[in-house]
């Protein structure tokens, strides 16, 4: 159970792998399964800090720029359909990259709580997210593997005993950026959706490439922090704090000039 009353799944790190299990016991279990409630719950406040001031801010955009935002926008609205094929498909393709040459048994498996989903359905924890959760997921393992394997394997650092699940993670940073940019708004109503409609017009994939960015900050943040699993919640302000502060640098013209892209490694 998180600080905000949902629950999640936590994930026990071994030498060589993940250990699976059933209810959470301090002395011997290996996950703790629950609701996807707790999408989403944490980050709305931090996020949207100073909103009610920007709102009040008018800013010009081209048509191009509007352009772009409904394009995302209209990607923003599709919901994960457990009977679309290419919604199949593109599963299929998450985990093939995430465990290249091991066999998937389905769709609904217990191997898919390897890759951090809370149970063997994976279309269950797409709520928060919706389908460009699984597309951000789906461009970081094939746009940049290292990174990506480095944090599903849990590779860097010196890791807590109870690690975040690295799936349902990835879930939580679409809908924080989401939020954070106010990106269901008609058009940007603060500085940060501003600031991010320019990079976005310079860009199209730029909320994919800054969910990778993201993402790499969130495990920063967590190994700063020293974090355990009951932490999530205060390391997901603190990614989302940080990254608004390099997103207002001076000199910012695309994704790529931010400090924290430097984390990302392709191969």
């Amino acid at each position: 159970m998180n600080e905000n009353g949902g629950s999640f799944v936590a994930v026990r790190r071994i030498a060589h792998g993940i250990d699976r299990g059933t209810t959470y016991q301090p002395s011997s279990a290996e996950v703790v399964t629950g609701s996807t409630a707790w999408i989403g719950r944490s980050f709305s406040c931090v996020c949207a800090q100073g909103r009610e001031n920007d709102a009040r801010l008018s800013f010009d955009f081209t048509p191009f720029q509007e352009e772009c935002l409904q394009r995302l926008q209209s990607r923003i609205d599709v919901s994960y359909d457990s009977t679309n094929v290419e919604h199949q498909e593109a599963l299929r393709s998450l985990w093939y990259a995430a465990f290249p040459g091991v066999e998937l048994q389905g769709l609904v498996s217990e191997q898919w709580k390897e890759m951090g989903w809370q149970g063997k359905d994976p279309s269950t924890d797409f709520r928060g997210g919706g389908f460009i959760s699984l597309e951000n997921l789906l461009f970081f393992a094939k746009n940049f593997p290292k990174s990506f394997q480095d944090l599903l394997q849990k590779q860097e650092g010196d890791r807590a005993t109870w690690e975040y699940p690295f799936a349902i993670a990835g879930v939580n940073i679409t809908f924080m950026l989401i939020q954070m940019l106010d990106l269901q708004a008609v058009k940007p109503r603060s500085m940060m959706g501003a600031v991010f409609l320019k990079l976005l017009a310079e860009d199209e994939r730029a909320f994919d490439l800054l969910y990778c960015i993201a993402f790499k900050m969130m495990d920063q943040q967590w190994l700063a922090m020293h974090a355990s699993y009951m932490d999530f919640s205060s390391v997901m302000k603190s990614t989302c704090r940080h990254l608004e502060r390099e997103l207002l640098l001076e000199d910012i013209l695309t994704l790529e000039d931010l400090p924290s892209y430097s984390l990302l490694a392709r191969s």
